[in-house]
């Protein structure tokens, strides 16, 4: 346990250069909280000689993230390159193939490939540890598989998308619209290359299917969750909810039930009186329901270097000092299959739309809402814009089977102006 634990880095991005500079800055209160030193082998990346900020003169260097991972000299390798499927995951195969201990902040690779990786490192006894995948630096995953290890989980939810997180907040503290807004977070860096990883709700479904797993105990289920972007929430919408006393927020939730799996991301209204309406910019925040702890909330930034870096090293200093357990909490070979299921917990629904400026325009709409059973709480119908009228109406509680049942019977009339927004309102 005295000999030092040696690491491969291959990513050395904005989180693998800031997993650097912690173990240079931290050496010495590492060494003493792990009891033996941790230090770096050897380390990869797309460019030997770019600027980084820091030296990385004294460590090996590979060309190939694969020959990093299977070098004799690293007990754990890295893997900070990103991407679901590719080098990150050959190079991770490979690590787990060889015996290494793997660290990584991949949540895509995990959402797709985690059963098939934690069956493989758990069959060849080395850790598969993942703390920075999942919220950046909250210790959600620690959270989940030790600290409330002696609960059922009943339900979790979490606003899991710092960009998405930002956009919203922005559209309301400045009166943007969503493109402006858009365009500003993309000027900022605050998108992935592909924004619709962020926008599109896809990065924090990826997260969500991860807690998933490991709150019941079930297989990864990615293509099972309900997923919707942020695409279409526009100015008005920011500003009706906020007329309301609610506000808008990509939120993630899960829950075990009866017929299976609920697993939704979806932009929802809030309370603005909630924990998660009062999340600015690129905040995170997860609630965890359990049984014996009832409900805790976890909050904190939800990406950047410090924070995801933080997060690595939590787990490579669970590896120096040799904690080895289940990489999901329970062995893989228990995991359980779990067919995907809709919510029928009945919610309010906010829904805006455009209709025709026509006679009996709006009497079509409402009749077809009733019809479907759906109960209006209140409706307001703002000033017209050319021969059309905007239209929002809020519902009693309702199933979403009810909702979708009115949906699909209104865009079938010939007085639809325009596609309507649906947003579940959620009691949290």
């Amino acid at each position: 346990m005295n000999n030092p634990l040696r690491l491969g880095i291959a990513g050395l991005g904005t989180v693998g250069i800031g997993v650097l500079k912690i173990l240079k800055q931290q050496s010495a209160l590492l060494s003493i909280r792990t009891g033996r030193e941790i230090s770096i082998t050897a380390v990869s990346a797309q460019s030997r000689n770019k600027d980084r900020g820091i030296s990385i003169a004294s460590f090996a260097w590979e060309d190939d993230p694969i020959t990093l991972a299977t070098r004799d000299d690293i007990d754990v390798f890295v893997e900070l390159i990103g991407g679901t499927d590719g080098t990150a995951k050959t190079a991770t195969e490979a690590a787990i193939a060889a015996g290494k201990h793997v660290v990584t902040a991949n949540k895509a690779m995990l959402a797709i490939h985690g059963q098939a990786l934690a069956e493989a490192a758990e069959m060849n006894k080395v850790s598969l540890r993942f703390e920075a995948a999942v919220a950046g630096g909250i210790p959600v995953i620690k959270a989940l598989t030790e600290g409330l290890a002696g609960n059922t989980i009943n339900r979790i939810m979490g606003v899991m998308n710092g960009s998405c997180n930002y956009i919203l907040t922005r559209m309301e503290s400045a009166g943007l619209t969503y493109a402006e807004v858009f365009a500003e977070a993309k000027e900022l860096g605050y998108l992935e290359a592909d924004p619709q990883l962020d926008v599109g709700g896809i990065d924090a479904a990826h997260k969500l299917a991860i807690l998933s797993t490991i709150a019941f105990g079930t297989r990864i289920n990615f293509d099972g969750i309900e997923l919707e972007g942020i695409e279409r929430i526009s100015i008005e919408d920011i500003r009706h909810s906020a007329d309301m006393g609610y506000k808008i927020k990509l939120l993630g939730v899960s829950q075990k039930t009866d017929r299976g799996l609920e697993q939704r991301m979806m932009p929802c209204l809030v309370p603005d009186s909630s924990p998660f309406a009062q999340l600015q910019g690129g905040t995170n925040m997860v609630a965890i329901e359990g049984d014996a702890v009832e409900q805790i909330a976890l909050r904190g930034p939800g990406a950047g270097e410090g924070p995801t870096a933080s997060a690595v090293l939590a787990d490579i200093c669970d590896i120096a000092r040799g904690h080895l357990m289940p990489v999901f909490g329970q062995p893989a070979n228990t995991l359980t299959k779990s067919p995907s299921a809709k919510s029928v917990m009945s919610a309010p629904y906010y829904l805006r739309m455009t209709i025709d400026d026509k006679p009996g325009a709006l009497a079509k709409i409402t009749t077809i809402i009733g019809d479907a059973g759906v109960s209006i709480d209140r409706m307001r119908q703002y000033g017209h814009a050319n021969s059309s009228a905007p239209v929002l109406i809020v519902t009693h509680n309702c199933t979403r089977t009810a909702m979708d049942e009115a949906l699909s019977a209104i865009k079938n009339t010939d007085v639809l102006g325009s596609d309507p927004v649906v947003l579940r309102i959620e009691a949290v």
